[in-house]
């Protein structure tokens, strides 16, 4: 025999219950999934929808000529384009700047609304993002605590004298 002290590894089951830890995890992947579906769903939702209005970008506009608008990207130059050609209309001033009676208001006050829509669906697209990228976190997070609740043992090391 040696001298030196023997050591001895002593499995034990957790001291606490990791079955709620599990149900998270399931939860977390589920939920993830979940938004990444809802996601990809209203973003092809608000792109046929923009594109079944066969709404084509100007050549004037500052990107996207001749596309059609299907996309936040070019819903925005979109948007952007309608507010310049309201301004040209009007002299440079908005809806709130011209006389109650100018013909011209009328014209300004569609070219807010149709910036407003165009605008909206810029929001929702970004809000299918958030809720895809929402969903890939919690996948991950999911799958972390599924992990850490597969290791449900706990190690002693002891020195036998």
């Amino acid at each position: 025999m040696s001298d030196q002290p023997e050591t001895v590894d002593t499995i034990e089951p957790p001291a606490k219950s990791v079955g709620l830890v599990k149900v998270v995890g399931v939860l977390g992947i589920l939920g993830g999934i979940a938004l990444i579906v809802v996601g990809i769903v209203v973003w092809i939702m608000v792109s046929s929808q923009l594109r079944a209005e066969n709404i084509t970008v100007p050549d004037d506009a500052m990107a996207f000529q001749g596309q059609t608008v299907s996309g936040p990207l070019t819903a925005f130059v979109q948007a952007d384009i309608i507010q310049h050609h309201a301004l040209e209309a009007s002299g440079g001033k908005t809806y709130a700047e011209l006389p109650q009676d100018d013909p011209v208001r009328a014209t300004m006050m569609n070219a807010s609304f149709l910036r407003a829509s165009l605008f909206t669906s810029v929001v929702s697209f970004g809000v299918a993002a958030f809720a895809m990228g929402i969903g890939v976190l919690a996948i991950l997070f999911g799958l972390a605590f599924r992990r850490l609740a597969d290791v449900p043992v706990v190690v002693r090391r002891s020195t036998v004298v």
